[in-house]
């Protein structure tokens, strides 16, 4: 079952729920099947890092004219558009399975995987034969659980980029294929090194360090980076490659998130485009970006409005264990768009 109708493939990044996807196998292509006959563990974390990728997009434009609602019908119209939204969405959500993947390892949650094998890992400088080294005079060495994002990259990798319907232009498979790949290189370039520190009596003598995943709010916050200044392309003669529109553009990185088409102003409603329109959206009366009354209402102005509502509030911990509050009426004034 998808998350929104109609989904674009199979493969969409919005097909959520497991047990239905399976039952489809027959329709599925090559490392879809094979997943969903195999190891439905792992479709699992895949749905579940699909709905990591969808809340962190609607984190990331909740202040914009599109802000990634999940209506059925206008999700799955921004999806069968090469713009800029479509690209965002299918990188976070390449990013959300690689990220839900990995962790499932980490926790143990996965028998097909596990911590990282750090005995083959390098260290971060000259090191002995040994895996055990010197850092400015603190010896240390690899350990704890760290992340196997390569096992979360694999399997990104094999359900998002499965071999998509017939009918659909190389050109349009080749920017989908990219922008998935951003998503997954936003999670797998980042890794950062965490320590734990032994010794008597507090002493550092031995560092244990491990590699992390970063968080996906970091992930997301990259992403919306790459968002910013994507580049537009076009189809190259041959039907294989990507060009980058303009003159002295230089081709985009695999990091870069790419698009063929101009977004539409999503002023208005409008399903053939997957436009919601503003009318009602709360905005900053006083903001000067995105989030700002003139640029989210699109010059048609805004009201302003008082609501009254009631919140948690004077909270106090009871031994042992209950945490009891009051309830406050909060008054809010809102900035609602015409």
């Amino acid at each position: 079952m998808c998350y929104v109708l109609p989904c674009r493939a199979v493969g969409s990044p919005l097909v959520m729920d497991p047990n239905s996807i399976c039952r489809k196998t027959k329709r599925l292509a090559g490392k879809q099947a094979e997943l969903c006959q195999t190891q439905p563990e792992i479709v699992h974390e895949v749905a579940k890092g699909a709905k990591l990728g969808v809340r962190e997009c609607q984190y990331q434009f909740r202040f914009r004219r599109w802000n990634c609602t999940s209506q059925n019908k206008y999700f799955g119209k921004i999806l069968q558009q090469d713009i800029r939204e479509t690209a965002f969405v299918y990188a976070i959500t390449a990013a959300g399975v690689t990220h839900a993947v990995t962790q499932a390892c980490s926790m143990g949650e996965l028998l097909q995987c596990g911590c990282e094998a750090t005995r083959s890992r390098a260290p971060p400088r000259p090191a002995s034969f040994s895996t055990t080294t010197s850092v400015e005079g603190v010896k240390w060495e690899w350990g704890g659980c760290g992340d196997d994002v390569e096992f979360g990259y694999e399997k990104s990798k094999q359900f998002m980029d499965a071999k998509r319907k017939k009918g659909k232009s190389d050109i349009r498979t080749l920017i989908d294929l990219h922008n998935n790949e951003a998503g997954r290189l936003a999670v797998r370039n980042y890794m950062r090194t965490e320590c734990k520190c032994h010794g008597l009596s507090g002493s550092c003598t031995l560092r244990t360090c491990w590699k992390k995943m970063p968080h996906f709010r970091e992930v997301g916050d990259r992403l919306l980076e790459r968002f910013n200044g994507a580049s537009k392309v076009m189809g190259g003669n041959d039907g294989k490659t990507l060009i980058p529109v303009g003159q002295n553009i230089k081709p985009p990185d695999k990091q870069d998130l790419i698009y063929s088409a101009e977004s539409p102003d999503f002023c208005s409603p409008n399903r053939k485009t997957g436009s919601l329109g503003t009318r009602g959206r709360m905005c900053n009366s006083t903001a000067m970006d995105v989030s700002g009354c003139d640029l989210l209402c699109c010059g048609r102005g805004y009201r302003d409005e008082t609501v009254v509502f009631e919140e948690n509030c004077l909270c106090r911990f009871h031994w042992c264990c209950v945490v009891q509050c009051k309830k406050c009426s909060v008054r809010k004034e809102l900035s609602l768009c015409h």
